[in-house]
């Protein structure tokens, strides 16, 4: 339940910044007289596209503390969190970061790092991956979720997906207008303006976001799959072997893993199963040769 409502919470939020934003902006008059003002579809879509992008960022660490119902380490309550503290200290000074945040959830075999910034950070990993593995392994994650912080993977990747975002709308609402004009050709009762308040155009503004959506999801994918090989480079680094990271991607292999919650799914050590070119992760197998060849 608390999920549903994050989520709903979040989306709310951000519609209601991008309403006000376009409307103080006035680039939601993007339809003239004489068509499409292309300068100002851009500015319009570019306001839609990076909001949503940059309120998810500085709300990550709120959402994903709630997404998995994450425990926070202050003061550590055993030694087992007394470990994980120190380790996570100890790597973060080793990558020149500030201390992040690490927290513990009950879970399938995963970890993560989120946060707006290096400087502000989360760094979390399940109870169940606590259990799976040995203590080298266990560090090898924390390296490599520390390298996701220290490479600045979190806003890269915010900035790329609101950078895609901004086309996918500019370009879809281009091929709308362009199907709603031949709908209206020959009828002169209809002006450019007038389109806009055809079904037809909303429903192809609607059918052609969703088919650009998966196309850029690709390479918003692409990306992420080279963040994760060059993470699992940074736990090599840090550790000062990749022994240990290709154990820990070993274990993950032969585990049954869960895929995290979709807010979560890119941040993850492990990510799910699906289509090569769709899937936020490389293969383990893939990722353990990368690790043998460098």
């Amino acid at each position: 339940m608390k999920r549903i409502i994050l989520f709903l919470l979040t989306n709310i939020a951000i519609i209601a910044v991008i309403s006000i934003v376009v409307n103080v902006l006035g680039v939601n008059r993007y339809l003239t007289e004489e068509g499409i003002d292309y300068s100002m579809l851009l500015a319009f879509s570019a306001v839609v596209g990076f909001t949503g992008s940059i309120i998810s960022l500085l709300l990550s660490k709120t959402i994903a503390k709630w997404s998995v119902q994450a425990r926070v380490i202050e003061n550590p309550s055993n030694e087992e969190e007394a470990w994980l503290k120190n380790t996570v200290s100890s790597l973060a000074s080793r990558a020149g970061l500030e201390m992040p945040e690490v927290a513990i959830y009950h879970g399938a075999p995963n970890a993560f790092a989120t946060g707006p910034t290096k400087s502000n950070s989360l760094v979390a990993v399940s109870d169940e991956l606590l259990a799976s593995m040995n203590r080298n392994q266990v560090e090898a994650v924390l390296a490599h979720e520390i390298s996701h912080v220290a490479n600045g993977d979190m806003v890269t990747l915010t900035l790329i997906q609101g950078v895609v975002n901004t086309f996918v709308i500019f370009f879809a609402k281009i091929a709308a207008f362009f199907v709603q004009s031949l709908v209206n050709r020959g009828d002169d009762s209809r002006d450019s303006r007038g389109s806009m308040d055809s079904g037809v155009y909303y429903l192809c503004d609607i059918v052609f976001q969703i088919l650009f959506g998966i196309l850029a999801s690709i390479i918003v994918c692409m990306f992420s799959r080279k963040r994760e090989y060059r993470a699992d480079a940074g736990a090599k680094n840090l550790m000062g072997t990749g022994k240990y990271m290709i154990e820990a991607l070993e274990v993950l292999g032969g585990l049954r893993t869960k895929p995290l919650p979709e807010s979560l799914a890119a941040s993850g050590i492990s990510g799910g199963k699906m289509m090569s070119l769709f899937s936020t992760h490389p293969s383990i197998e893939q990722r353990i040769a990368a690790l043998e060849k460098n």
